[in-house]
Order: C-alpha cells, then structure tokens, then sequence
C-alpha cells in the first residue's frame, strides 16, 4: 500500500457516518442545513483570518473554516510574531487543492496583499511614503517600500545629474509613487518630483526677477560637446561653447569642470519656454580693447596655430586674439601652395606683426619677416650679364622654371633657348632635373623675378649668317618638321630655313610629308635673309631653273610630282612665296607682358603633360 493510500485510509478509519434510519426526515434536514452553515464563502486569493490550531515541526496548521485545515512554513513568519495554538493570523487561500488534494495557504501572501493596498492608497492620493534603497540595478536602484520591492529610475534621484549612486545605497529617503503597473505589480518610485515641488516657488522667484545683464551664481550640471547646463536654483540655464571664452575652444571641459560653481551672466531668457542664455566671457575684459597698447607694428610675438586655410594660418597669440599669416609671407623663398606645408596644427611658432586693425579685429602677421630677405643680395649676387648654373625645375608651354640657390628661380623664355632653332617645347632641348647653363638678362626684385637665357651663352651667329647665307646663296638642306604652308629645312650651320611649298612644285602639292618626307636633302637657294626677324627663306625651283632636262625630270620622279612637267618648273616663277607663315620666334613673350610666377607655372606644366 502506498503513503497516499494509507494516509486515505486513515481518514476513513476516523469517519463516523450518519444511519438514516436512526434519524427522521426533519432530523436529517436539520443536520445538513447546519453542516453546510459551517464552511465559510471564501474565494481563492482574497485575505482572510484564520485560526493556528496546530504546530507540527516546520509547518503551522490553519483552520480556515473549510472541510479540511491547511499548513503554513514556520518561514513566512516574522521573528517578532508569536506562533501559539489559538491566535489569529491573516492567510490567503492560494489553491484549494494542491495535486496531493491539500489546501494550500500563505501567510506571506497576505502581508504583500496588506501593503500593496496600502501603496494603492498612497499612490491614488499623491501621498509621500519613506522607503529604504537597497541596491543599484541597471538603470536605477531598487527601493524597499514597506516590504515590496520598487524601481527608482537614476533620472529620478535628483534634479542634477547623479554622479555616484552607490553613494545613496542604505539611504532612507521619502518618495512619491509615479506609476504603478497592477498586472505585474510593479511600481516606480521618484524623489525628484518632491525636490521640484520644494523648488518652484524658488524658480517662480528666479524668473520673475529675470533680466538681461543680471550676475547669478549657478553650479555645473552638464557638459555637452554645444555648452554647458548650469543650475541655478531650480532653473537651468546654458552656456554655448562660444559663451565659455574669448579664444578658441575645443570643448566645454578646458574651460568648466562638472559641479563647479561660477558666476554667469544673463544674455537673454524666454520666459515661457523657461529658457535661459548665459555667458561667462562678459564676466572678463574684451581682450582687443587695450590690444594697441599691448601689440604693435614690428612687434614680435608667439603662439600657437589653431586654423590651416587654403589661404594661410590663424595663430592664437592670446585667449580671443588671433592673427593670420598667409601663405605669401611665410617664406622669402620656398613656393608655398598650402600652409601646411610649413605649419601644422597645434605648432607655437613665432611671427611679426605686419598690421593691426582695432574696429576689423584683424591682425596680418608675417614668418618671413623673422630672417634677412634673400632678395636684398640678389642683384649683388646675380647681375644682369653674369653666367650661372641652375637646374631646370618645371617646364611649361612658354620656357623653363631654373632653380639658381634653394628658393630662387629664374625663367628662360622659349625664345631665349636657342639662337638658330625654332623651338616648339622647352623639353627638346632640357629635360626636367637637368643642369643647364645661363645668362642672365634682367632681375625685378621687386617683383622677385629673374629672366634667363641659354641661348645667350653662345655669341649671336646671326651676324655670320648674313653673309653665309645672303639672298641668292646655293647651299642645301635637310628636312627637319614639315608645317601648312612648307618645310623646315636644316641648313649646313644648324640654323633653320624656311622652304614654301610654292617653291617645291609649280603645283599645289596635296601631302608635303609624301614627295618631301623628314630626313630628305634638297638642293636649296636662298631667297630672302631677314636678319631681324631670324628668317631664312629657301628656293627648291629657283636651283632647278639652272638644271638640266634630265636633272628636273629626276627631281620630279623622285619626289613623285606626276603631274609637273620639266617645262612647268622651267616656267615657274621663283620669286613668287609668301614667307608670313614662318617665324623662328613666333612664340616669343611680348616685352610688356609679366613674367609667370612658379606657380603659374606649375599649373601650366600639369596641363602640358
């Protein structure tokens, strides 16, 4: 037999039933009526009393007034309460039968049930209730409220900020009942409701007597990357960044620190949204009202670079001053295209002071004025006619850049490279990064500019070619580069001539470069020498007149001239070209025109390349 049989058994055992027939029909009436009038109506989960009425080891034995008694742990008493066979204790019926058919009961239940109706209470009427923190959970703290359990969310701990909530571990404070959840029965808890309520009257007294340029004293209540809050005694206020200090600041905390008290002043509040601005720069002296009788003109000065432009370096000098030194006056020689090239942020240098401006607050400083200006000696250094060697630092479409000492640059035009050739690029006669000889031909030190020549090395052959190559002269040449209107020929000297396709053939001729391919020699006669102008020009028909039949006849065959005929060059008019098309300088600068600055040319080599 099992336990639960026997315990059945047992019951049974005690069990005295009722003979109907010892017992008439109104008898038996009588005896159920008062049977079923001893049970109470009770419901499960709803306080009742009961009575102990037994004591059996860690268990207490209830008599509800149900069919059957029920049993309590010794546990869910209190160390103060008496346990004694006969007292009345509060109970809640949480199942009348358990899977073993026992009554189950709680005593625990019933006191949560007690203060859950009382903090119903307290929360329908707003009422102020004690209750002792007992920990830090995530997001707040827990709080013991007459035995239940309830949240405080850290934003309802004060009206400032918390710090350190392990500080209010322990502490008993009063709280205000903000939100009670009856299904999960859970309640939220705030102090900072009854702080504000204590304050408003003070606040009330703050902003009626609000006004502009009035000094208030506030602490430090939070620091955001735009400003800081500041309490003012129930009210906040804010500080932009711009507000902290004159100079240039990064972020609230160089100039404030969390819970500091400072002094403020009001710059303007709106009433309605209880918003108020707050400076603390006012409360300090403008730092450019005595700046002329700290700074002046020539001064030299310190401090550190706080903004790289396009254009230049501002430099902190002092908390609110600040100066820019622009590109141009950071070196006496190197081409700056960017500052930081030459600064870098955060960097103390030191500068000059070029001007200063009190009403524009703008001071112009100078890096380079700190050392002797190279260009004082340049003259001395470099006079018009002396021989140099420099190396070629940039070439664009109109000469090259030539680097004479670190910082000073001088230009060879393209018209200055060669005496005899007629030059279409720089890079045919220097390559980038080569050494190259020159002359100097005049120094602007005023606009820091130094023209060059390479060709002026040599002595102008120009005087020898007059007599070498007069008008009428027989020589020959060797194609070089065929143009529009002709051919540039090589002549015996190394100087170019110029060969109109009118003096090739009596015939237009439809493609130069197919009868007179480059690297052909033809007999030539000169037909013009512009000694001026540097302008040779050449006769291919004028040498053929004097030729024989047979001689004109191979010149056409060789040239493939099909349809010149030897009397159609005999015929020809040798004196009949026009030469306008040809100028061995035709790219030359015109003397009015400024020399380019290095980077002009830089620019002008990218879109070359």
């Amino acid at each position: 037999m099992s336990d639960k049989q026997e315990k059945v058994q047992n019951q049974l055992d005690n069990v005295k039933f009722i003979n109907p027939e010892e017992y008439t029909e109104e008898e038996l009436q009588t005896l159920t009526k008062l049977y079923s009038e001893s049970f109470r109506d009770i419901k499960e989960d709803e306080i009742i009393q009961g009575t102990i009425v037994g004591i059996h080891g860690d268990n207490v034995v209830i008599d509800v007034g149900y069919k059957t008694d029920g049993t309590i742990p010794k546990s869910e008493f209190s160390a103060t309460e008496e346990i004694k066979i006969g007292n009345k204790v509060d109970i809640v019926i949480e199942s009348f039968e358990d899977e073993d058919g026992n009554l189950v009961l709680s005593k625990k239940r019933a006191d949560f049930l007690k203060v859950w109706s009382r903090v119903l209470k307290a929360y329908e009427n707003d009422e102020v209730i004690q209750g002792k923190i007992l920990k830090r959970i995530k997001g707040g703290m827990v709080v013991d409220l007459m035995g239940i359990e309830a949240f405080l969310p850290g934003s309802q701990i004060d009206i400032r900020p918390v710090r350190d909530f392990d500080a209010f571990v322990g502490q008993t404070m009063d709280f205000k009942i903000v939100k009670v959840n009856i299904p999960t029965e859970n309640i939220v808890v705030s102090h900072k409701v009854l702080i504000e309520e204590t304050i408003s009257d003070q606040r009330k007294e703050i902003l009626d007597k609000l006004e502009k340029g009035q000094i208030l004293e506030g602490i430090v209540k939070a620091i955001t990357d735009f400003g800081v809050f500041v309490d003012l005694g129930g009210v906040d206020g804010l500080i932009h960044i711009t507000d902290l200090s004159w100079g240039r600041i990064n972020h609230p905390s160089e100039v404030v620190k969390l819970d500091e008290k400072i002094k403020v002043v009001v710059t303007d509040f709106d009433k309605e949204k209880k918003r108020i601005s707050l400076s603390l720069k006012q409360l300090m002296p403008h730092p450019w009202e005595n700046i002329d009788e700290k700074y002046k003109v020539g001064d030299k000065v310190s401090g550190r670079v706080v903004s790289l432009t396009d254009y230049g370096a501002f430099i902190e000098i002092e908390k609110g001053i600040e100066g820019l030194i622009h590109i141009s006056e950071m070196s006496w020689t190197q081409h700056i295209s960017h500052p930081s090239q030459f600064v870098s942020m955060g960097q103390i240098v030191e500068a000059v002071i070029l001007s200063l401006d009190k009403d524009e607050k703008k001071i112009s400083l100078g890096m380079k004025q700190l050392t002797p200006d190279p260009w004082q000696d340049i003259v001395k250094k470099y006079p018009v006619g002396s021989r140099h060697t420099g190396i070629a630092r940039n070439l664009t479409n109109f000469g090259v850049f030539v680097e004479l000492e670190p910082g000073v640059d001088g230009l060879i035009h393209i018209s200055d490279l060669s005496w005899t050739k007629k030059i279409r690029h720089p890079g045919e006669v220097v390559k980038k990064g080569e050494s190259i000889e020159v002359v100097v031909l005049s120094v602007d030190t005023e606009q820091r500019k130094i023209s060059l020549g390479h060709k002026q090395i040599n002595p102008n052959p120009w005087d020898n070619f007059e007599s070498v190559y007069a008008a009428g002269t027989k020589t020959e040449g060797k194609v070089v580069r065929i143009i529009e209107k002709g051919l540039i020929a090589e002549l015996p000297l190394g100087v170019d001539g110029f060969i109109p396709a009118t003096q090739l053939s009596p015939s237009k001729i439809k493609n130069l470069s197919y009868c007179f391919p480059v690297g052909t020699t033809l007999e030539l006669k000169v037909v013009e020498f512009d000694k001026e102008n540097k302008k040779i020009v050449l006769s291919a028909l004028a040498v053929l007149k004097e030729k024989s039949d047979e001689e004109i006849a191979e010149y056409i065959t060789a040239h493939k001239l099909d349809k010149v005929t030897v009397d159609d060059i005999k015929q020809a008019d040798a004196g009949k070209f026009d030469s306008s098309d040809f100028n061995l300088y035709e790219d030359r600068m015109p003397p009015q025109m400024p020399q380019a600055s290095q980077q002009e040319s830089d620019k002008a080599e990218e879109k070359s390349e």
